[in-house]
Formats: structure tokens, C-alpha cells, sequence
């Protein structure tokens, strides 16, 4: 038994609440998925994530294979182990952050061929490979390995990356269904595999994105993502192709979209029929003194909160709301102390997690399916 996705309620809008058992833990869908790139989720504890209610993590691919190792990590027991984490996590491919090393890059039909950005050392990724890292890594949910479209890309670029990436997929399957069973938590979880979700891609284009996630589904993943998005396409553009593709994909198995977005945009998809996001936006706009309120966006490093005793946000009552004032947050970011990156994230996270658990909760009232 791996992944088995339970389908509560719908509503007339599409929204899905619905439940997730991983081998790890039972996330109740929908759910936003906090970013761990290197095995920490940027400046927060796993306690205090777990404080906040945060289900389930991702980790980064790329990063935890060049340092320190996926082996080490294998050898460590896994990366729930490693980073002390017992709930769900998600690792993705790797892809994205390859594509990101545009300069340092060469793409063939075996793979992907780059140069590390910590130390310039040469790297090839297949998609066989991708998969041997994740299921050393351990993850509840591995992501087959795919290339990223960016954004433009004129209509034959995306063809030939759409190619690759079929082409990807199926062998990231192969590969994953004889291995996937060399799991480091095996032998501790025996009735429970980690299991693997396809990407749909084919850049702006609609019948590209239809063409991808027919494919995908010919071949039979446990649940389906929707990437290439979040590249720097308008707002609008990124909600056609949810629109879209949302569909297209099968009803009783996850809808994950990867790499969104602002508060408001989590609400809007997950009433739309999204099961799962993951986004680096809360804690990387916290590092930058960016919090996010009931009441806007807040820049806390402002003079005018240089001694404002209110809250961050006054309708908020995470941890860092009940006891810290925007004036202190403040001073906290202008005397560059670390525990500044600290408090905004889990605000941010706070508020991010309460977004997801407001819709679930609203979710819950329509009638049975």
C-alpha cells in the first residue's frame, strides 16, 4: 500500500477536499506544502513547523545530491531521518533547478548534462539517475524528472522540451517501479511504498498541455503535477492554464501545482480543484522583511513601524502575533539579527497554512459527493 487518495466533497466551483495517506502521515487536502531546498525549511525548526501544522515538506533534489549526497543521506537512513522530520515530504526531480542553470547547462535526449553552482564540478542527470537520488532520499512522493519550458518560448521550442519530457517520464516509471521498493524506510514501513507523480508541461500552449497530460495518463502515475509555471508569464496567463489542464486530470487521484503563488492565488486554485502547492514565496519574502497580513502586504523594515507596539497582524494569532510588535520585528531586520528571517517565516508560514486551513474547513460544508 502506498498512496491512496480519498475524495471527501466537492463543490459546484470544482474545490476538492479530500485526504492523502503517505506513508508518513494523512494530509488532508487541500494543502500548501512549505519549501525545505537543502533539508531545512529556510530559518524554522521542524518543531515549530510542526507547531504551525505544516503536513508535509518538500526537499530539493539538486541541492541534497550535490551536498551532502544522496548516499549519505541513504546511509543516514533516509531524509526523514536525516533532518529528523516524521511527516510527509515531497522531493522534485531536480529539473527546475537544472533549468534554472541556463549558462551551465547542455540538454540531450539521455539527459542533462551542468556544472554545480557551489564549486563548478561537471554533473549529468538522466532521468534514471533522478529517480535513484529520490528514492535514496526517501520521500513519500517522488516527481519524475522533466525539463522546465521557460517562459516565452516559441512554439517549436516547446514542442522539442514537451518531447523530452514524455520521453522523461516514461523512463523515470521504468526505472522508478523496479526500484522504488529500495526505499531507506522499507524494512520500517513494509505495507507502504513511496510513490511518483508525472508533470504536465507543454509551455503556454493549450493543446500542448492536453497532449502532455493524455500521455501522462496513458502511463499511469499516482497523481499528477502541473509545472512550467511561475516562469514569468502574466498572472492571468498562469490561471489559463490551471483552468485548462485541471480537467484534464483524473478525479480520483492528487492535482498538485508546482511553484505558486501569493496568498490569494493558493485560495483562488484550491476552490478551483488544486490538492497541492508548494511556493518559496512566504520565506523567501520574509528574509526580505515582506510579511503577509489580513490587512495587505507589510514592509516591516519601514521607518514608519520603527515604533508602532501593534502586532504584525492584528487578526493573526500565530506565535509571533501573540507576543512580538511590528516595532521590535523591525529592529530585529535593521540590526541584521538572524532571529528576524526566523519570526517573519513562520508568521508567513502561519499565515499561508491558515489560508489552507480555512478552505479545507469551508470545503467541508457542501454536499456529499
Amino acid at each position: 500500500m502506498g498512496l491512496t487518495f480519498e475524495l471527501i466533497r466537492t463543490t459546484d466551483a470544482g474545490g476538492r477536499r479530500a485526504q492523502l495517506h503517505l506513508p508518513h502521515q494523512t494530509v488532508q487536502t487541500p494543502v500548501f506544502m512549505p519549501v525545505g531546498t537543502a533539508g531545512t525549511v529556510k530559518a524554522v525548526p521542524q518543531d515549530t513547523l510542526e507547531q504551525l501544522g505544516a503536513q508535509i515538506i518538500l526537499g530539493n533534489t539538486y541541492h541534497l545530491y550535490l551536498r551532502p549526497g544522496h548516499e549519505p543521506i541513504r546511509r543516514m537512513g533516509g531524509l526523514h531521518e536525516f533532518i529528523s522530520w516524521p511527516r510527509a515530504m515531497l522531493t522534485d526531480s531536480g529539473g527546475f533547478q537544472v533549468f534554472s542553470l541556463s549558462e551551465l547547462r547542455k540538454v540531450t535526449d539521455e539527459g542533462v548534462r551542468f556544472r554545480s553552482h557551489l564549486d563548478g564540478s561537471s554533473h549529468f542527470f538522466t532521468p534514471e539517475h533522478s529517480m535513484d537520488v529520490q528514492i535514496a532520499l526517501g520521500a513519500d512522493i517522488a516527481m519524475a524528472f522533466d525539463e522546465c519550458t521557460e517562459y516565452p518560448a516559441e512554439r517549436g521550442r516547446a514542442e522539442e522540451s514537451l518531447r523530452l519530457t514524455m520521453a522523461w517520464a516514461r523512463r523515470s516509471l521504468e526505472h522508478f517501479r523496479a526500484h522504488q521498493h529500495e526505499v531507506p524506510w522499507a524494512a520500517d514501513i513494509p505495507d507502504r511504498t513511496q510513490r511518483l507523480f508525472g508533470i504536465v508541461q507543454g509551455g503556454m500552449y493549450r493543446d500542448l498541455r492536453k497532449q502532455s497530460a493524455e500521455q501522462l495518463m496513458e502511463m499511469d502515475f499516482d497523481g499528477y503535477a502541473i509545472g512550467g509555471l511561475s516562469v514569468g508569464e502574466p498572472r492571468e496567463l498562469t490561471l489559463e492554464m490551471i483552468s485548462e489542464v485541471l480537467p484534464m486530470l483524473p478525479r480520483d487521484k492528487p492535482r498538485y501545482v508546482m511553484g505558486v503563488g501569493y496568498p490569494d492565488e493558493i485560495e483562488q486554485y484550491a476552490r478551483m480543484g488544486v490538492d497541492m502547492m508548494d511556493c518559496v514565496l512566504p520565506t523567501r519574502a520574509a528574509r526580505h522583511g515582506l510579511l503577509f497580513t489580513s490587512e495587505g502586504r507589510l514592509t516591516i523594515k519601514n521607518r514608519k513601524f520603527a515604533e508602532d507596539q501593534g502586532p504584525p497582524d492584528p487578526n493573526c494569532d500565530c506565535m509571533v502575533c501573540r507576543r512580538y510588535t511590528r516595532a521590535y520585528l523591525r529592529h530585529l531586520m535593521q540590526a541584521r539579527e538572524a532571529l528576524s528571517a526566523t519570526l517573519n517565516t513562520i508568521h508567513n508560514l502561519a499565515y499561508y497554512l491558515k489560508i489552507m486551513q480555512r478552505v479545507r474547513g469551508s470545503l467541508e460544508n457542501p454536499e456529499p459527493i
